[in-house]
């Protein structure tokens, strides 16, 4: 027997769209094949969400399954046919003792059984159920690398039967982020145009970049001789490393900016910016340094702490 989708994504019956949305995107990120390597439990697992969230994230499929009318795969269900309605209608009343028994000597109103059972099984199929239908639209998680989101990329998915899409991730993709690829889902039935594949995109971390809308953040270690001196340094930024000056008596904590460093231009989104915090790395001091220290006398003595004391 099939299991209910709502205890597949592990949501209540009244879950809203984006309490199924939040549940999907945890379970699927679980259970992807990508994550799980050799994992054919995890791979089953994925596949359940999927079509679980194929239908429930779909209002008006969620609609027709909740009404019983699709079951779990999605399929048409046969509708359950009331005799009792269809005896008591004006077509029913037809094949009555008091129908009109001369119109074809039979006592069914001029009509016969094949005619009869033809009424009845058309009905029961739906109207034409068996026509040609769109497929259903495939769900997958892609993980893409930092640069990768950020430049724009073209990564080759592995679907769970073993085939492959080539999903190209536009410059600036931010996480969660959906991609469509149109014709790429499950195939339509009876010649039916197939659907499409739903991509959603998560984002691995950075070793040292970090993501602000547009902007992009990193932490430069200097050395204390590079801050007291000032010096030009090279910056690794997602479009490459470039010169960037660091004026004398720079402090820890210091920010810099880089224009046009951060995430590039995209749709109605501007070219963003790379924000540079210095963080001043004394590393292991030699002699020398330790003996300067020792004697030194500053021009003007500075309490790092000041303000810093306990509340009485």
């Amino acid at each position: 027997m099939a299991e209910d989708l709502y205890k597949v994504l592990g949501v209540a019956k009244g879950a809203s769209a984006d309490d199924i949305r939040k549940a999907y995107r945890k379970l699927a990120k679980q259970h992807h094949p990508d994550l799980n390597p050799g994992n054919k439990g995890a791979e089953e697992k994925f596949k359940l969400v999927s079509a679980a969230n194929e239908i429930l994230s779909d209002p008006a499929k969620r609609a027709r399954y909740d009404a019983g009318e699709i079951d779990e795969s999605g399929a048409e269900k046969a509708p359950k046919y009331n005799y009792r309605q269809y005896a008591d209608s004006a077509a029913g009343q037809r094949y009555g003792a008091g129908g009109n028994a001369g119109a074809g000597g039979s006592g069914f109103g001029g009509e016969n059984f094949e005619d009869l059972f033809s009424t009845i099984f058309s009905n029961r199929a739906g109207g034409g159920a068996g026509g040609p239908a769109r497929g259903q639209d495939a769900h997958y998680v892609l993980t893409a690398e930092f640069l990768e989101a950020v430049n724009g990329a073209t990564k080759r998915l592995i679907l769970p039967d073993g085939q492959t899409l080539d999903v190209k991730i536009p410059p600036g993709t931010a996480e969660g982020d959906m991609l469509r690829l149109r014709g790429r889902g499950n195939p339509g039935r009876a010649n039916g145009p197939a659907g499409d594949a739903m991509i959603e995109i998560n984002i691995a971390p950075h070793k040292f970049f970090t993501r602000d809308g547009q902007n992009i953040k990193l932490d430069l270690p200097i050395t204390l001789g590079e801050a007291v001196l000032g010096a030009k340094v090279t910056v690794p930024t997602p479009g490459g490393p470039v010169a960037m000056t660091i004026k004398p008596h720079s402090d820890n904590g210091t920010q810099l900016r880089l224009r046009g460093r951060g995430v590039p231009a995209h749709g109605e989104y501007p070219v963003g910016d790379l924000y540079v915090n210095l963080r001043v790395m004394v590393g292991k001091p030699d002699a020398a340094l330790e003996a300067f220290l020792r004697d030194w006398k500053p021009e003007h003595p500075h309490d790092p702490r000041a303000g810093m004391e306990a509340a009485t």
